[in-house]
């Protein structure tokens, strides 16, 4: 069974409440449990958090025995040379997800500083954008 873990950004846990216009009205926890079922050989974990040295510890954590990781790194996409850092320093390949399309956003989010190191990017296709990047691992 192969373990990919996503890893989740900072107001990522406003899902469902913030902006629905660009983020749609679903929860991520509610996203979850459908990917959980639409892929049941696969073991999913989740984490989220507000804080860059966070998820910098969670790349570390898992980047060397998990089988994937998809990584909305949200805002630190653009700036946070410390993550990008902390893909290329470890061995699990990572593909990068953005629910709105970046490239059709304002100016400074059109860089990607922590997709350089990944495997592949998926931005503006919503929340399936997440099964996009499970299916890169398959």
């Amino acid at each position: 069974m192969k373990t990919i873990q996503i890893i989740n950004g900072p107001n990522l846990n406003l899902l469902g409440v913030r902006e629905p216009e660009i983020y749609g009205n679903q929860t991520f926890e509610d996203f979850f449990e459908e990917l959980k079922k639409k892929y049941p050989n696969v073991s999913l974990q989740y984490f989220q958090s507000n804080h860059e040295g966070d998820i910098i510890d969670k790349l570390h954590e898992v980047g060397f025995e998990y089988d994937g990781i998809v990584l909305n790194a949200a805002a630190y996409t653009h700036y946070s040379y410390a993550i990008a850092d902390a893909i290329k320093a470890i061995k699990t390949a990572v593909v990068e997800v953005h629910i709105s399309d970046i490239y059709a956003r304002e100016d400074f989010r059109k860089i990607s500083i922590t997709g350089e190191s990944c495997k592949k990017i998926i931005s503006g296709k919503g929340l399936p954008g997440y099964e996009l990047a499970i299916d890169e691992f398959l």
